[in-house]
C-alpha cells in the first residue's frame, strides 16, 4: 500500500474526466474532482502520492474497505465461470446470495428481489406496497434520503427533491423524531417519541388511512444526519401501520449490513417491517447491487399474480458473487462485531471528547460505526454553523473545515452543517485514532466561525 507518484497520468485522467464525465448532483463547471490512483483497506491516494484515510467509506458503502482480496478473488472466479446470465434462471451465485441475506434479515423477510442499487430497490418496494394494498399514497419523513430515481427522489425529504417535485408522486411528508432539533418542543426522548407518533397519527387521519399504501422510513436516517430514533418510535410506527393496514417499509440501504454494529439497524429495536430495502454494504459496492427483502404476506400477493416489474441485471452473477464473499468475510472476520466494539470503546468517547474541546460541536450522535457531529455557530442557540442547504460564500465555514481535514490526511464526510464519522467497519484501532486526531485539527478551523 505504497502510493506511487505519477502526476502526468493523473493530469490525463483529470482532463478526460473534465472533458467527458457528467457528475451527479453537481454544477459541472464548478467542481474539481480528485483523480484517484488507487485504494486499499481504509485508505485511498491520488497521483501525487497524497494518501487519505477515508472517513466516508465511499458513499458509506465500502463496509469491508477497498480491495479486500477475498472479494476480489470471488469476482474473478465468478467472471471465469459465468460472467452474466438472465434473471429468469436459477444461478448459483444469485441463489446463494439470496439465502445468505435472508438468513440475516429480521423476521420473515425471506424472499429477496434483487435490483441494481438502493434507489431502484425503493422504487420496487413502493410498487409492491401499492399493488399489495390497492392504495396510492406513501408517507415519508423530512430529513431523509431514499435515492435519485423519480419515485425515490420524491420520497426524499431533503433539498435534492425540490427540482423534481411536481407534487404528483403520491407522496406526503411528515416529521420524524429528532430531539436535538425537535419540531414538537420536546425536552426528553419520551416526549419526542410520543409527540412524533401523535403527529404521524394526525397526518394519517387527515390524509385518510384507506388512501395510504405505505410508510417508508430510513431505520436510522443516514445522509440527513444519523438521527437514531428514540426508544419506542419504530415500534409505535409498526403498531400504527398494523392498525390501518399500511405496509411498513424500512430503508436499510445505508444503515444495513453491519454499519450500526448489528447486521441490520432494525435489530436494534426488534421491529420487523413488511419490506426492507438494502444495497451499499451488501457487497461493499464492489459491483452494483441492491434489493428488497419481502415478508411472507407481501410475497403471497404475487404467488399466483405476476409481479409487474424487473430489471435486466437483477441478481447479476458478478454482483451476487461479491455479496456472497462479502457476507462470508464479514462473518469470518467479525466485521460487524468490530464495528460495534470500536464504536462503543473508541469512536463515541473520542467524538465526545472532541465536543468538549471544540465550541463548534453542538451534538454527537450515532451507534456502531455510524456517527454524526453537528456543527453550530452557537451552542446555546444551536444555530447551524452554515444555513440550511448553504452554497458558495454561505458555506465558507464547512468548506474551511473540509479543507483542514484533507490537509490533515483524512477525507471527511461533509453534508450541510455536519461531518459524519463513517469509516469502513473493519477499520483498526490505530486508524480510528488517526481519524479522530485529524478531526481534532479540522474542528479548530470550524471553531473560527463560532460566536
Amino acid at each position: 500500500m505504497t502510493p506511487q507518484t505519477d502526476p502526468r497520468a493523473g493530469a490525463a485522467v483529470k482532463a478526460a474526466d473534465r472533458a467527458h464525465v457528467f457528475h451527479s448532483w453537481s454544477a459541472q463547471e464548478l467542481i474539481d474532482p480528485l483523480a484517484v490512483a488507487g485504494a486499499e483497506g481504509s485508505y485511498f491516494w491520488d497521483y501525487d502520492g497524497n494518501r487519505y484515510l477515508d472517513l466516508t467509506s465511499g458513499l458509506v458503502y465500502t463496509n469491508i474497505g477497498y480491495q479486500h482480496p477475498k472479494v476480489v478473488a470471488a469476482i474473478q472466479e465468478q467472471a471465469a465461470r459465468l460472467t452474466t446470465f438472465a434473471p429468469a434462471f436459477a444461478v448459483e451465485a444469485r441463489s446463494e446470495a439470496a439465502r445468505l441475506i435472508a438468513e440475516r434479515t429480521p423476521g420473515d423477510l425471506d424472499k429477496i428481489f434483487f435490483t441494481n442499487g438502493g434507489a431502484d430497490a425503493v422504487e420496487h418496494a413502493v410498487r409492491m406496497a401499492r399493488l399489495h394494498t390497492g392504495r396510492a399514497k406513501v408517507l415519508s419523513a423530512y430529513r431523509s434520503y431514499h435515492g435519485g430515481t423519480q419515485q425515490a427522489v420524491n420520497l426524499t425529504g431533503d433539498p435534492r427533491r425540490w427540482a423534481s417535485d411536481t407534487a404528483t408522486a403520491g407522496v406526503v411528508h411528515f416529521w420524524a423524531p429528532f430531539l436535538y432539533r425537535s419540531r414538537f418542543y420536546a425536552e426528553t426522548e419520551e416526549q419526542e417519541t410520543a409527540r412524533a407518533l401523535e403527529h404521524l397519527e394526525t397526518t394519517i387521519a387527515f390524509e385518510g388511512p384507506a388512501t395510504i399504501a405505505a410508510i417508508i422510513l430510513e431505520t436510522i436516517p443516514g445522509t440527513a444526519g444519523i438521527m437514531v430514533p428514540p426508544p419506542g418510535y419504530l415500534a409505535g410506527v409498526r403498531e400504527i401501520c398494523d392498525r390501518h393496514g399500511i405496509v411498513f417499509i424500512l430503508d436499510e440501504v445505508m444503515a444495513g449490513f453491519g454499519r450500526t454494529g448489528e447486521w441490520f439497524a432494525a435489530d436494534l429495536s426488534g421491529v420487523v417491517p413488511d419490506l426492507m430495502t438494502f444495497a451499499k454494504g451488501v457487497n461493499s459496492g464492489y459491483v452494483p447491487l441492491g434489493g428488497v427483502a419481502i415478508s411472507g404476506a407481501v410475497a403471497e400477493t404475487f404467488g399466483k399474480r405476476p409481479y409487474p416489474g424487473g430489471l435486466t441485471y437483477s441478481g447479476h452473477p458478478l454482483a451476487c458473487a461479491a455479496a456472497v464473499a462479502t457476507i462470508e468475510v464479514m462473518a469470518e472476520e467479525g466485521v460487524v462485531e468490530n464495528a460495534k466494539r470500536l464504536g462503543a470503546s473508541l469512536v463515541e468517547p473520542g467524538l465526545r471528547a472532541l465536543a468538549e474541546r471544540h465550541p463548534s460541536v453542538g451534538e454527537v450522535r450515532g451507534v456502531g460505526m455510524f456517527w454524526a457531529v453537528e456543527l453550530v455557530k452557537n451552542r446555546e442557540t444551536r444555530e447551524p454553523l452554515v444555513p440550511y442547504n448553504a452554497a458558495g460564500e454561505a458555506n465558507a465555514a464547512m468548506a474551511a473545515f473540509g479543507a483542514a481535514a484533507r490537509k490533515a490526511g483524512v477525507w471527511p464526510f461533509v453534508n450541510m452543517n455536519r461531518t459524519h464519522f463513517v469509516p469502513p467497519l473493519n477499520v483498526s484501532e490505530s486508524e480510528v485514532k488517526e481519524g479522530l486526531a485529524a478531526l481534532d485539527t479540522a474542528l479548530s478551523a470550524a471553531d473560527e466561525f463560532t460566536e
